[in-house]
């Protein structure tokens, strides 16, 4: 005959069931995790059609590449010259523009919002120094008296 189980067995069951049910996902989680795979899925047949390209790619252009290379050295450093002697020269351009326009304003007159307010923080700057020395030189007098 069938065996009863215990009640204090079944009870045990049951509520391991119910903590498993608690932690089960609802429909929300299990689409997301749905739409997770699918994505991972894509991108994982996306990348593994980018390495077949490329080692499709190497194996129909190495020869080309084989025969041309002794032409590439000359060309890459002539042009590697020319484009780094170009920005170079549009740098220096630049720096000139900007240097004239300066020299420019500055003898017209035109200086720059709060250029007087450097002129004035070097004067408080000189007064204090002027006058802490003076109160040195009283302090050290005092101090002798």
């Amino acid at each position: 005959m069938a065996e009863l189980r215990p009640i204090h067995q079944r009870s045990s069951v049951t509520s391991f069931l119910r903590k498993i049910k608690a932690h089960t996902p609802d429909s929300a989680q299990l689409l997301g995790l749905l739409a997770l795979f699918i994505f991972a899925s894509i991108l994982i047949i996306l990348a593994g059609l980018t390495v077949t390209a490329t080692i499709l790619g190497f194996i129909f252009f190495i020869p080309l590449i084989l025969v041309s290379s002794p032409v590439w050295f000359p060309v890459g450093t002539v042009l590697f010259v020319t484009i780094a002697g170009f920005l170079s020269a549009c740098s220096f351009g630049a720096v000139a523009v900007a240097g004239l326009s300066w020299t420019y304003r500055y003898f017209n007159g035109m200086l720059l919002a709060g250029s007087g307010k450097v002129a004035n923080v070097r004067r408080r700057i000189y007064n204090t120094n002027t006058y802490v020395k003076h109160y040195a030189m009283e302090y050290g007098v005092k101090m002798i008296a």
